[in-house]
């Protein structure tokens, strides 16, 4: 049998857009959404430690360290597997392993959406998600863009088949976005028909 689902993997740097797409296809297209992000947030979560981004990273690395590279996109690709939805976003893949699960799945492609810093800057500060997001410099937010996990998304944007530009407004997001969702989702629709 086959599969018709779209798997969409989200990557970009911080406050790019990833959120905003994921919730813009969930609410659209009845997405599925799935973020990395939301493991460790569970795991915070259990041992009530706050959500800071330094948590995030400390969090993820020592659970990368400790049982493989691998081990959070393994997560996500069985997480993803299971659900029958057709339309499945991943968010937040940051790292190269975090791919080499998911880009073995039928209907997956990758998409960076990308914002230039000062946008994603005043985006990061008003948004919020993060405890310490509001109170954040523009000079720790260009420190931040040295640590692993940032780091590590210019080698994964590189492995992306389509690209989303964020400097506009929400519309201008949304149009391509519904532009994606056109190009990757009716191809296996007319497939599927004959």
């Amino acid at each position: 049998m086959k599969n018709n689902k779209t798997v969409i993997g989200l990557t970009g740097s911080m406050a790019s857009g990833k959120g905003t797409a994921a919730l813009y296809l969930q609410k659209k297209y009845g997405a599925s959404t799935y973020r990395f992000s939301d493991m460790l947030a569970d795991l915070l979560d259990r041992l009530y430690l706050e959500h800071t981004r330094d948590n995030f990273i400390k969090l993820s690395e020592m659970i990368r360290g400790t049982f493989g590279e691998d081990i959070m996109a393994k997560t996500m690709a069985r997480d993803v597997t299971k659900d029958p939805n057709r339309i499945i976003v991943v968010e937040g893949v940051r790292r190269l392993a975090d791919i080499e699960y998911l880009k073995r799945l039928e209907g997956f492609a990758l998409a960076e959406i990308f914002a230039d810093i000062k946008t994603r800057y005043e985006r990061m500060t008003k948004r919020s998600e993060k405890t310490d997001d509001q109170t954040k410099t523009f000079a720790e937010f260009e420190a931040d863009h040295q640590r692993s996990t940032e780091l590590s998304i210019i080698e994964v944007a590189r492995q992306a088949t389509e690209r989303v530009d964020n400097n506009g407004s929400l519309d201008e997001l949304y149009r391509q976005l519904d532009d994606l969702i056109r190009r990757l989702s009716f191809p296996r629709k007319r497939e599927s028909s004959t």
